[in-house]
């Protein structure tokens, strides 16, 4: 028995109430650097994928592999949300048993955008790291975004941990 084939679905519009992060839509790669007082600090290469379905949400997909071996170094799923014409919410599921809620606010430009945020609640199965706080920052300007994450974890206050430059991929 042959499997249907389904026919091409036509494109969706963003939805009205998240129509300015549409600039955000497509994957986007690059490098960065990670660093921490626990760890070693090391390049890594990144991908991210901001999609939508027409609902009020951009879908997020993020995964980094490290520069030297390309080994898998971490990944993200989740969404984002607006909450206001100037209030952002992130939600996202790291495969490392956390969970992470980041609200913050939208400054939109006239050659782009930036998201700041921080993270509301963290939740944590009782195998994961003891993170307690994280924030992050976005800014796209043209066809790059530039990002930075700081951390809270393992008994140390919230300090940078990451930072990458990405550029649109399609």
């Amino acid at each position: 028995m042959l499997a249907a084939v389904s026919e091409p679905q036509p494109a969706v519009a963003p939805h009205p109430d998240i129509a300015h992060l549409a600039p955000l839509l497509g994957t986007w790669r690059g490098s960065g650097h990670g660093e921490y007082p626990t760890i070693e600090s090391f390049d890594y290469h990144e991908e991210i994928q901001f999609g939508h379905v027409g609902r009020p949400f951009l879908t997020y997909r993020q995964r980094t592999r490290h520069a030297g071996d390309g080994r898998s170094l971490h990944a993200e799923t989740g969404y984002l949300r607006c909450a206001g014409p100037d209030r952002i919410e992130l939600i996202l599921a790291h495969p490392t048993g956390i969970t992470e809620i980041c609200e913050g606010t939208l400054d939109l430009a006239d050659d782009g955008l930036r998201l700041e945020m921080g993270s509301t609640h963290i939740g944590r199965t009782t195998t994961a790291k003891l993170v307690t706080a994280l924030a992050r920052t976005f800014s796209l300007v043209g066809d790059t975004i530039d990002y930075s994450l700081r951390m809270a974890a393992v008994g140390r206050e919230e300090q940078h941990h990451l930072a990458a430059s990405l550029r649109r991929a399609d």
